[in-house]
């Protein structure tokens, strides 16, 4: 594996600086910094965007020097539509694909460990993915 995928929930732990997530968070990418590039996603961009009121703010917090920005492949967005399929057939009663579909099968078809603190979901619908995540 030569790069993680950082979930937003792991980038907005540290930009809010959350009591409970804020030292697991920065301790999992300082470590995956040393070792794998890190990656964001359109979608994951478009999740931390929400705190940002400037698009100048949000790439501030996120620089390009620390972050590598890659499009979703369009591989991933097939994958990401199978994975809704599998959620509705299981009961889920969203009528549109979630971000961490696209999230996850981004990280599932190029190769890369994905780091999130919701590790539930992506096991459940990408049970082969690499993950980081708190114990």
């Amino acid at each position: 594996m030569t790069a993680v995928l950082i979930d937003a929930n792991v980038l907005l732990d540290v930009m809010t600086e959350d009591a409970r997530w804020l030292a697991w968070s920065v301790a999992a990418m300082e470590r995956a910094a040393d070792r794998y590039r890190l990656v964001i996603n359109p979608i994951i961009y478009a999740e931390v965007s929400i705190r940002y009121s400037r698009i100048e703010e949000l790439d501030a917090a996120l620089p390009r020097t620390m972050f590598d920005r890659e499009a979703i492949p369009y591989e991933a967005a097939f994958l990401a539509g199978k994975s809704f399929v599998a959620y509705r057939r299981r009961g889920g009663r969203k009528q549109s694909p979630l971000p961490d579909f696209f999230i996850g099968a981004h990280a599932a078809i190029a190769g890369y460990l994905l780091m999130t603190r919701d590790a539930a979901r992506y096991r459940t619908y990408f049970p082969k993915l690499s993950l980081i995540a708190p114990g």
